[in-house]
């Protein structure tokens, strides 16, 4: 039951279940149960639950079993623990599969931590073990954070040369959104030669190539009491970012807190 609401999207169902079984009727999980309930808490951001399984899971050697330390792996970076998923990944050693390396690949990504997710693809290129789609993915969006066109145009059109691998819509997806990021003085390049001033272009062009131009990092705008604030990601260099960082925190736990308390409450 754990298991089929977890992979029909009824997240509560499952979780509820899980703990009538585990608290309520006094029966032990085992690794599948856990394997299945560890997406449920993902899905809810039910990362105190998700620590206790972990707790049980490991005190039982559970976390040999690679499903449930991919779980709680994914479990983690999608409760925003990206530390926690870092280091359940390091202990899996040479058990990790590619799930595990898809997992936190993407798990950086979506933290904004691209030059991580890089450098692991590059580590799990030096095992031997040959990257798929979904490997992919998760590269060619790390260098769409990172503005390295590029890199993501070579990682791109490695997908069919090196490994045999087809792009599929989500590929092609990923590289109009690299490409229309481009940075400022590609869109000037483009100006010029809309106008037919080649010799701009060509300028504008040696510029790139002296400065081996990478895009500028994405950033948010906000406006307040008259003044703009920029943000960008992980940027601790507003004058005010500790006081930011402590309020994200206290809504974060505040969310929590409200969807613990109102399960009806859609997270």
């Amino acid at each position: 039951m754990v298991s089929g609401y977890a992979q029909n999207g009824r997240h509560e169902e499952a979780v509820r279940t899980f703990l009538d079984m585990w608290d309520g009727a006094g029966v032990r999980p085992n690794e599948l149960t856990v394997s299945s309930v560890l997406p449920a808490c993902a899905a809810l951001g039910a990362l105190a639950l998700g620590r206790k399984v972990e707790r049980y899971a490991r005190g039982r050697g559970m976390l040999r079993n690679v499903y449930v330390a991919n779980a709680l792996v994914e479990m983690y970076a999608k409760c925003g623990s990206i530390h926690r998923a870092w280091k359940v990944f390091r202990g899996m050693g040479t058990q990790r599969d590619l799930c595990s390396w898809n997992s936190m690949i993407m798990a950086f990504v979506v933290h904004g931590l691209w030059t991580e997710a890089l450098t692991l693809f590059h580590k799990l290129r030096m095992t031997g073990a040959k990257p798929d789609g979904i490997t992919f993915v998760g590269v060619i969006l790390a260098c769409t954070h990172g503005g390295l066109v590029d890199e993501g145009k070579l990682l791109f059109n490695s997908m069919r040369g090196e490994f045999g691998l087809k792009p599929r819509i989500e590929h092609y997806g990923c590289m109009v959104d690299l490409l229309g990021r481009v940075a400022n003085l590609v869109i000037l390049s483009n100006i010029y030669a809309s106008c037919g001033k080649w010799d701009g272009v060509a300028r504008v062009w040696k510029l790139l190539k002296e400065k081996d131009h990478k895009k500028s990092a994405g950033y948010n705008v906000i406006e307040l009491d008259g003044r703009m604030h920029k943000f960008l990601v992980e940027d601790k260099s507003h004058p005010r970012s500790e006081k930011v960082y402590d309020a994200l925190d206290s809504i974060t736990l505040a969310m929590k807190l409200v969807s613990s308390e109102n399960p009806e409450v859609e997270s």
